[in-house]
């Protein structure tokens, strides 16, 4: 993969925009800059918005975490984004989401036994990234179960997710020391 391109940036280096984007992120719910948020603090116009977009799409959307979730991993099997799988996946597990399911996206298949939520979460999501569009069944399935607004937050999340899984797989985003790379490429 190469050396980290945008790696953190020392202290004393940053902009006024820069330390308000990173005191921003550091007093909301994830607390710090880190992953993604290292190589967006280069562009502080860009990483304050989004990062809000993000935490709605996370913390408040229409899906609830297990769907939200496992949405994010598909995202980021999708684009063999490391970084977001290492983080994502224990969040996933713990919020309900079936191992054998993190198994089956980590392995690049559609999982078994999926309950209709998951189901058209992962087909809607499939769907959305490969055909650049939805189809009707598939609208309508996640239109029954999720109303239009969950529609709507699911594309917000596949290109919020899509959005970090570029920009980490452009600065070469290191995993923490010692972790080895979760997804096969």
């Amino acid at each position: 993969m190469g050396p980290d391109r945008l790696p953190p940036l020392p202290p004393g280096s940053l902009t006024p925009a820069q330390q308000q984007a990173a005191a921003e992120l550091a007093s909301g719910p994830r607390g710090a800059v880190f992953g993604p948020f290292v190589p967006l603090l280069r562009s502080p116009d860009l990483l304050s918005p989004l990062q809000k977009t993000g935490e709605y799409l996370r913390y408040r959307s229409a899906l609830p975490p297990r769907l939200s979730e496992f949405a994010i991993l598909i995202v980021a099997r999708r684009w063999n984004q490391q970084y977001e799988w290492h983080v994502h996946a224990p969040i996933a597990a713990k919020a309900g989401v079936p191992e054998g399911h993190i198994a089956a996206v980590a392995a690049g298949r559609r999982p078994d036994a999926m309950a209709p939520d998951e189901a058209v979460v992962h087909d809607f999501l499939q769907e959305l990234q490969h055909n650049r569009s939805v189809s009707d069944a598939t609208y309508g399935r996640m239109v029954a179960l999720f109303g239009e607004r969950g529609a709507v937050d699911l594309c917000g999340l596949c290109g919020y997710y899509t959005t970090l899984a570029m920009v980490m797989n452009v600065a070469r985003t290191a995993l923490p020391q010692g972790v080895s790379p979760p997804l096969e490429t």
